[in-house]
């Protein structure tokens, strides 16, 4: 194929199981599978977030910090964090304040979980996982400072999921350097 959607090879780090990509399993809070990889000033990780059947907001700072640590050999640069699915997005928000209560509780009302939806296979609601994504970004971008997140004192990066059809998302975590 010839273009701008040109097939391009995936990163060698990652194995093939059951004819899928997947990385290496690495036990973690977020139950993360991990595979590393040097890119010509990027490092690279994914880690799988066990999500269940259930809406949530899935704090991954912890899996973050230690990938930067890792990833920055203790200096400067930025972390990129991408979520490769259609039906979840990350955010930057306080966490064990109720906040994520909140969150969760604002975009039931900003998107209903119920028969409105066009986008309509799965679960009753499903196509308000399909919007949610253009309110909650499926990425988000932390500066990294003497190999630490540089978030402010109350943030946490938080994988927002409100499809009870998936139980397991992976986040692609990048390292930058200058």
């Amino acid at each position: 194929m010839r273009g701008r959607y040109a097939w391009r090879p995936r990163s060698p780090a990652l194995r093939v199981i059951g004819g899928r990509r997947t990385a290496p399993r690495r036990r973690g809070r977020a139950r993360a599978a991990a595979a590393g990889v040097y890119d010509g000033g990027m490092k690279t990780e994914i880690i799988r977030v066990h999500t269940g059947r259930r809406e949530g907001v899935f704090n991954i700072t912890g899996e973050c910090a230690d990938f930067a640590s890792g990833a920055s050999g203790g200096g400067d640069g930025l972390l990129h964090a991408f979520v490769p699915h259609a039906t979840a997005g990350l955010a930057l928000i306080e966490l064990g304040a109720s906040s994520d209560r909140d969150l969760l509780a604002t975009l039931a009302d900003l998107l209903p979980a119920d028969d409105r939806w066009r986008h309509a296979h799965g679960s009753r609601g499903h196509g308000r996982s399909h919007v949610m994504p253009a309110f909650v970004p499926p990425y988000a971008t932390i500066p990294v400072l003497g190999g630490r997140l540089a978030l402010g004192t109350w943030q946490s990066i938080a994988l927002v999921d409100l499809n009870v059809d998936n139980q397991t998302r992976e986040v692609r975590l990048s390292f930058l350097t200058g």
